[in-house]
């Protein structure tokens, strides 16, 4: 399995968009993902960034790491976002591979933790995650939130999750 981080390999962008679109946009909100990733890699800033999960040719999920995951907690950064990997490739923990990644990029740009909103209980606690409590979405409904720290008091980087 190979990670591509597409600011760094923009000839993947296109193959990005399409995927992602596929996985979490409907008609209404393709343009969600083609703008986004396609200005992530012409930005100077850190966020946002989005991933490949490639095995081989072939992709195997994708996530971004993002300054707002479209929910009401604003005043929390950057948001592990769009994680997903193909049912076929599931059971194999190839998901810590991107949130590894992202953990990494994370502490790279100075940020010491990582948050994420989902439906999902029981699985990201396997990663590091803790609730923090629930957030709200601009089309009306709601969302756990969870929050992982990604430096320890000395600074060093936390993967033991992973």
């Amino acid at each position: 399995m190979n990670i591509i981080n597409i600011r760094e390999r923009p000839e993947y962008k296109d193959r990005a968009i399409a995927y992602s679109q596929s996985k979490w946009a409907n008609e209404k909100s393709l343009m969600v993902y083609e703008d986004c990733i396609s200005w992530s890699i012409k930005t100077d800033s850190p966020l946002p960034v989005w991933y490949l999960l490639m095995d081989g040719e072939n992709i195997a999920g994708c996530a971004g790491l993002v300054t707002n995951d479209f929910i009401s907690r604003m005043d929390l950064w950057p948001w592990l976002c769009a994680l997903y990997i193909e049912p076929h490739y599931r059971g194999n923990a190839y998901a810590s591979l991107l949130m590894s990644q992202i953990k990494q990029d994370a502490a790279k740009a100075g940020f010491s933790k990582l948050y994420l909103s989902t439906d999902h209980v029981g699985y990201y606690e396997k990663y590091g995650f803790t609730f923090i409590g629930m957030g709200y979405h601009p089309w009306g409904e709601s969302s756990r939130i969870y929050e992982c720290a990604i430096w320890t008091k000395n600074q060093r980087l936390l993967i033991s999750h992973i």
